[in-house]
């Protein structure tokens, strides 16, 4: 069945197919290379980014963070205010003591670090679980969430205004 030219015949087909497939690879990653130690970066060091769009927000928001006194702001919080700043996590959580992609919030303001039981938290905050969420650890939280706490699974960016914040846990801590 198998003569001596089908044999040469076959592993030359396979040989040149893998040709093909090397200098395919070879010319993509010469035209779409995007190395560590090439534009002078070190190794494993991420790629700095092409361009900036200055937005003025990083300027003012370093500025409002030294001034902001958080006990009046909460104390000033608005509840009706919070709760349409609550759709924002409302993709998320829930009000209604299930979980979804995130934990309910339901008595979120005073309970421990992710103490939901039965939900799957990141280990950085199953570290914190004999913290309390105080307001002001809710409040610097929801201001950068991967800041606050480095490792969390939460991919929400966080809320700006300090007034939003201060509204949204007014909001939570109506919610027991």
């Amino acid at each position: 069945m198998f003569d001596t030219m089908t044999t040469t015949k076959a592993v030359g087909a396979v040989c040149g197919s893998l040709l093909v497939f090397m200098l395919v690879g070879w010319a993509g990653t010469s035209l779409y290379h995007v190395g560590a130690s090439e534009h002078g970066q070190a190794e494993g060091e991420a790629p700095a980014q092409a361009y900036k769009i200055d937005t003025g927000e990083e300027a003012t928001g370093e500025a409002e963070a030294e001034t902001i006194d958080v006990a009046a702001l909460l104390a000033a919080g608005d509840a009706a205010a919070g709760e349409a700043v609550f759709k924002k996590c409302g993709s998320c959580h829930k009000l209604d003591g299930n979980d979804a992609v995130g934990p309910h919030l339901n008595g979120v303001v005073g309970r421990n670090h992710g103490s939901v039981a039965g939900f799957g938290y990141s280990e950085a905050m199953a570290a914190k679980a004999a913290e309390p969420w105080t307001p002001e650890a809710l409040f610097a939280f929801l201001e950068n969430p991967k800041q606050a706490i480095p490792g969390t699974k939460m991919a929400f960016n966080g809320l700006p205004k300090p007034e939003d914040r201060a509204n949204l846990i007014a909001y939570l801590a109506t919610k027991q």
